[in-house]
C-alpha cells in the first residue's frame, strides 16, 4: 500500500512539473465573458469613456493571476511529501472562551475629587513669630490665683508679715515673708521685691512647705531683685503658718529694708484675697 501511494506522489509531481498553464487561452475566455457581460450592461445604460477600457483590462489580468495561483496551490498541495494519516485536527463541542478583558480594555477609574479652590490645604498656624527670634517673655505681675472666685477680705483667709532674718550680717541678708493660712488654699502666690538701692545679687531662696508644689522664678524688674513662689496646679497648701524667704548679698553696713515690698494672693475653691505689706527692720 505504502509503494503505491509514492507511485501516485511520483505521477502527480511529474504533472504538476510539466503542466504549462495557456494562459493566452485562460485571458481570451476571461475576456470574452467580461464582453458578453459589458453588452448587456450597455443597453442599460450610455457608454463609458476610455477609463472603463482600461479597467477592463486590469481586471481581467488581475482574475488570471488569480487563477493560476490557485492552480498552483492546487497541485502543490496534491504532491507535497507529507503524510496524510499523520496529520490530525482537535475539535471541540464547546465555543472559546472570551478573552479576559486586560488592563488596557479596562474602564477607566474616576479622578480623585478635587478641593475647592482657595482652601488652603493647612490652616495657617496662629500666633507664630514673624522674625527668627522669639521676643523675650515680660515679667508679668503675679498671677491671679483663684480667677472667677468671690473676693472676701483678706483676713477670712490667712495673715503675713515681713521681716529681715536675725541671722542676716554686714554684707548678706534674708528677707522673710510668713503666711498664716486660716484655711487649706488651691491657690497660692507669694511675691517678694528688694529694693536695689545698692548692688543687690541674688544668693538664693527657700520654702518651708514642699518644693515641688511651686513654681519659683528670680528676676531684675523695675529697680527690685523680684523674688516669686506660685503654687501648682492640683497641689494644696495646708491651712498653718509657712515661710517664704530670699537672700541676697548687698554693700557693707547697715541695710535699709523700708523701700522692701511683698503681696500675697490666695484663693480656695470659691473665695480669694490679696494682702501686701512692708519689712520691718530685725531686731538688735
Amino acid at each position: 500500500m505504502r509503494d503505491d501511494d509514492n507511485d501516485v506522489r511520483r505521477k502527480l509531481r511529474g504533472a504538476a512539473e510539466a503542466h504549462r498553464p495557456d494562459r493566452e487561452r485562460m485571458l481570451a475566455r476571461v475576456e470574452r465573458g467580461m464582453a458578453g457581460r459589458e453588452r448587456t450592461e450597455r443597453r442599460a445604460r450610455p457608454p463609458r469613456g476610455s477609463g472603463a477600457s482600461w479597467l477592463r483590462v486590469v481586471t481581467a489580468t488581475a482574475a488570471v493571476a488569480g487563477v493560476c495561483a490557485v492552480a498552483g496551490y492546487g497541485v502543490a498541495s496534491a504532491v507535497r511529501g507529507e503524510d496524510p494519516d499523520a496529520r490530525s485536527v482537535a475539535t471541540s463541542s464547546t465555543p472559546d472562551a472570551p478573552p479576559a478583558a486586560s488592563e488596557h480594555s479596562r474602564a477607566p477609574a474616576p479622578p480623585p475629587p478635587r478641593e475647592p479652590a482657595g482652601t488652603p490645604a493647612t490652616p495657617p498656624a496662629s500666633g507664630a513669630p514673624k522674625s527668627g527670634k522669639p521676643s523675650p517673655p515680660a515679667d508679668p505681675p503675679p498671677a491671679d490665683p483663684s480667677r472667677g472666685a468671690r473676693t472676701v477680705p483678706a483676713a477670712e483667709l490667712l495673715w503675713a508679715d515681713g521681716s529681715i532674718d536675725p541671722g542676716s550680717s554686714t554684707y548678706w541678708s534674708q528677707s522673710d515673708i510668713t503666711v498664716k493660712a486660716k484655711k487649706p488654699l488651691t491657690a497660692l502666690a507669694v511675691e517678694l521685691r528688694v529694693a536695689r538701692g545698692g548692688e543687690v545679687a541674688d544668693t538664693g531662696n527657700w520654702r518651708s512647705l514642699t518644693a515641688a508644689d511651686f513654681d519659683v522664678t528670680v528676676t531684675e524688674r523695675g529697680g527690685f531683685l523680684v523674688y516669686r513662689w506660685t503654687l501648682r496646679a492640683g497641689r494644696t497648701v495646708p491651712a498653718g503658718e509657712h515661710v517664704f524667704a530670699g537672700q541676697y548679698n548687698h554693700p557693707g553696713g547697715a541695710r535699709d529694708a523700708h523701700g522692701d515690698r511683698y503681696t500675697v494672693r490666695a484663693g480656695t475653691g470659691d473665695e480669694r484675697a490679696e494682702w501686701k505689706g512692708d519689712f520691718a527692720p530685725s531686731a538688735d
